[in-house]
């Protein structure tokens, strides 16, 4: 299966850092053994720069400019940019694993990653990794660096979260996992403060959740959560869902991108005591505005004695869930 490791080395390979103006070549070859650059302040551009070669504000313009034929793509992110940058101050960098140590957020979306392989802890300064769109059924903790803060898993397969929360990263703060498999009530065990003390932001929706009750009791150990997205999931269409949940997590900020304010707080004061008002039922209102190209039922009336054939119309609603 493909691997996020495996997609990261195409990527760099489709940034050029072997080619010029980046990587090391007759360009500048008297500096392959040059004191390495940082990201923060950038050495030797006032260096000597041997006859033949080209100087470092000479590459990095090649680079910058729009109009060169090495210039990125205008969808490129600023990190790609960024890192061609670093390795033409710092081409020494390309060799072993150091350019996966200069990388603090990677972004792989929508390349048919089905494996979070244990090559990502090369990339020991990563803070924040985003994988939606890809086609990911599990993630081994253990391959996660314990420096990540946020996660996304948008639009995967994940449908269990026991391999997630075996040896989550503990600063992480925001988990994403909307539009996944996950059903309840196996499930929320695995949202607690045990698992994620430093969680700011989860997002469940568009999953399978349906046991409000259950999820809540969990969540509201998450001291530190401030914004919670629920909505798509079964348990948002019980009637006392938002209620409920704005008086059971006081600290909560934004549900369902909606801000809670004090009057809203207010209005359902005291609703986290009465759970016997969340009941099983879902509450459904569906409303059909104007139907065109219908036959009109009177336009068909048939006299009494006719005995020509009869066409019957029948029409439905289909609901999927």
């Amino acid at each position: 299966p493909s691997s996020v490791s495996a997609v990261f080395q195409e990527y760099l390979q489709h940034l050029g850092l072997q080619d010029f103006p980046c990587g090391l070549g007759n360009w500048n070859k008297s500096r392959c053994n040059a004191r390495r650059s940082s990201w923060a302040q950038p050495a030797g551009l006032e260096e000597a720069v041997p006859p033949g070669e080209d100087t470092p504000e000479v590459l990095l313009e090649l680079l910058r400019d729009q109009h060169s034929p090495w210039a990125l793509p205008p969808d490129c992110s600023p990190q790609a940019q960024r890192l061609r940058e670093v390795i033409v101050l710092a081409p020494e960098l390309l060799h072993g694993s150091s350019v996966s140590q200069l990388v603090k957020s990677l972004r792989i979306l929508d390349k048919g990653v089905e494996e979070v392989d244990e090559g990502l802890l090369q990339f020991q300064q990563l803070e924040e990794l985003i994988l939606s769109a890809n086609h990911i059924s599990r993630v081994t903790s253990a391959h996660l660096p314990r420096t990540l803060k946020v996660l996304e898993l948008c639009h995967n397969d994940v449908d269990d979260l026991q391999d997630l929360c075996a040896q989550p990263p503990p600063e992480l703060q925001h988990l994403g996992l909307g539009y996944n498999q996950l059903c309840g009530p196996s499930q929320e065990k695995h949202l607690t403060v045990d698992f994620w003390p430093n969680l700011v932001s989860l997002d469940l929706s568009f999953n399978s959740l349906t046991d409000l009750l259950g999820l809540v009791s969990q969540l509201s150990t998450l001291q530190n959560l401030r914004i919670l997205l629920l909505q798509g999931n079964p348990l948002s269409l019980i009637p006392a869902y938002r209620g409920f949940l704005v008086d059971s997590l006081p600290k909560l900020s934004i549900l369902d991108d909606i801000y809670i304010w004090p009057e809203e707080r207010q209005q359902f004061h005291r609703l986290a005591e009465q759970p016997e008002l969340i009941t099983s039922e879902a509450q459904l209102v569906v409303t059909i505005g104007e139907m065109k190209g219908l036959p009109y039922p009177e336009d068909f009336q048939l006299e009494p004695d006719c005995e020509g054939p009869v066409i019957a119309y029948s029409y439905w609603v289909t609901y999927q869930f």
